[in-house]
């Protein structure tokens, strides 16, 4: 699977910078009885503006968000991965 940029906003936030699992999800998120609910392609850090806070969006591979979490910079949101996402290591991307 080819890398697939995002689109400017996901959810209505700004894409700021971004990174392709490729091949291989980086990982999968799973319903409670371990069955996999997505898998994870595109990893997304945005920010909604007039806010101070930084998203990481979990995204499968057409871009669509699947989870999400919050953080105060975009350091902690890329150093905070959960082990789930791990299969591959992101390569991070600044978004034109």
């Amino acid at each position: 699977m080819e890398m697939k940029e995002p689109p400017a906003k996901i959810d209505g936030a700004k894409v700021i910078e971004w990174a392709w699992s490729g091949e291989q999800p980086f990982g999968y998120v799973r319903y409670s009885n371990g069955e996999v609910a997505a898998e994870i392609f595109g990893l997304a850090l945005c920010k909604y503006e007039g806010q101070n806070t930084f998203y990481r969006f979990s995204c499968d591979k057409n871009w669509e968000t699947q989870q999400d979490s919050d953080y105060v910079s975009l350091e902690d949101a890329k150093g905070s991965l959960p082990q789930q996402y791990l299969n591959v290591l992101p390569l991070w991307q600044n978004y034109d």
